[in-house]
């Protein structure tokens, strides 16, 4: 089965990596191999061992496409819990105005609001052209994932802040006892 993938042309010098680095780890971590059309942006996936390692390839790619550094992504295919999120801004703003609006709300003053989502929620955050993505557990992806809906539906900063915190919170306390129940 060959996966077929298509990313922004500016992203992808940074899936080839230095003289090709970056492609030729994809391609020995995921057991496969990449075919890369720098002209279109339409990258296959093909001669994969393993279907589900094929998938994982595919959110390697997808998510440096999305504007994620190549270190960042790889963590994809190294722990197991981990999953790719993409928030589509096109299906909620009107325009482009509005998603650089939305896409300024999410990142805050100086990247302070996005920083404060990966800290709070343990995920990694990129904003790129008209989406937003996730990477990270399923716990924490879901909490960065309502902060970004509560900024995207136009919530105030502030009660953002105390969602995450509350969140933080409660994730904090939740792996305690199940430590101690182990």
């Amino acid at each position: 089965m060959t996966q077929h993938i298509v990313v922004p042309n500016d992203r992808i010098g940074v899936i080839i990596g230095q003289k090709g680095s970056t492609k030729r780890l994809i391609e020995e971590k995921g057991g496969c191999e990449l075919r890369i059309d720098s002209k279109t942006g339409r990258i296959e996936i093909y001669n994969a061992k393993d279907p589900l390692e094929e998938l994982r390839i595919r959110d390697v790619i997808t998510a440096i496409g999305r504007g994620f550094s190549p270190e960042k992504a790889l963590r994809l295919m190294d722990e197991e819990e981990l999953t790719l999120d993409i928030i589509n801004l096109s299906s909620v703003a009107a325009n482009e105005k509005e998603i650089k609006r939305i896409s300024s709300r999410v990142i805050g003053t100086n990247g302070r609001m996005r920083e404060y989502i990966e800290k709070m929620t343990g995920c990694n955050i990129s904003v790129y052209g008209k989406t937003i993505s996730i990477i990270g557990n399923p716990r924490g992806r879901e909490i960065a994932h309502t902060g970004i809906q509560m900024l995207i539906n136009g919530s105030p900063h502030g009660p953002v802040y105390s969602f995450l915190e509350k969140k933080h919170r409660e994730m904090i306390e939740r792996d305690l006892l199940e430590k101690d129940v182990v």
